[in-house]
């Protein structure tokens, strides 16, 4: 029986087969360097973080109105 050389192993890849994997790594790597090129200033971690906690509260205080 012949095995599909493109199919990954899930101990290996969380990937079905190396096209998967291939076309995320492109995908990848073309976001990345989108974010690289990307002129606008940088937003500091301490202001994202402030944001992200505030959404949290906000989802929660939600979810305990329900």
């Amino acid at each position: 029986m012949k095995e599909d050389m493109g199919k990954l192993s899930p101990i290996e890849s969380e990937f079905d087969s190396t096209e998967d994997a291939e076309a995320y790594d492109r995908w990848f790597r073309a976001k990345v360097e989108a974010s690289m090129a990307d002129a606008r200033p940088g937003v500091p971690h301490a202001t994202v973080m402030a944001e992200l906690d505030d959404i949290i509260d906000q989802a929660e205080r939600r979810s305990r109105a329900r």
